[in-house]
């Protein structure tokens, strides 16, 4: 089996072990039928991950107890991956890269980002950037997990998973 045909089973372990937390803690987005995410890509120039691709597809936008994942659509307004995109790189003091698509905030103004620049087989790691740091190189810009659903299950569901159980009640 190549590399990128495991990729849609481990997303879906992955939302299924997702899907265990209270319908209280968690909100899942709705389906995309449409060509949002090619016209999405063609617009920034870059082919966005696999398994992001997959996981928004199915779930356009996702929040647990207060972790976000940004959907694409114009009605999320500035919950939406185009507008933080947009607002990132062309409106920021400290815009970022043109191949970081930030994805998820921590809400002190930092991002996870995918970095598209360094897809290989489907995947590409996550990197945190800090937007009051002035990086010297980007090789200073900090990588947190070596694929979108990695990040998943250590920041949504493993750090929620720390201190709380599926039902929200504390450990």
């Amino acid at each position: 089996m190549m590399e990128n045909e495991a990729i849609y089973p481990q997303c879906d372990r992955l939302l299924d072990q997702l899907s265990k937390f209270d319908s209280e803690l968690l909100d899942l987005g709705g389906y995309i039928n449409d060509d949002r995410f090619r016209l999405f890509e063609k617009g920034i120039g870059f082919n966005l991950p696999l398994d992001f691709k997959y996981i928004l597809t199915l779930h356009n936008g996702i929040s647990l107890m207060g972790t976000k994942v940004y959907g694409l659509d114009d009605d999320l307004k500035e919950s939406s991956l185009n507008k933080v995109y947009h607002f990132e790189h062309l409106g920021a003091g400290n815009p970022m890269p043109a191949h970081f698509l930030p994805f998820s905030p921590d809400g002190t103004g930092n991002h996870y980002c995918l970095d598209l620049s360094k897809i290989t087989d489907g995947l590409c790691p996550v990197v945190f950037w800090e937007h009051d740091v002035a990086y010297l190189s980007l090789n200073n810009v900090e990588v947190c997990n070596k694929s979108f659903t990695d990040w998943m299950q250590q920041v949504m569901i493993d750090w929620t998973t720390d201190d709380y159980n599926y039902d929200g009640s504390e450990k």
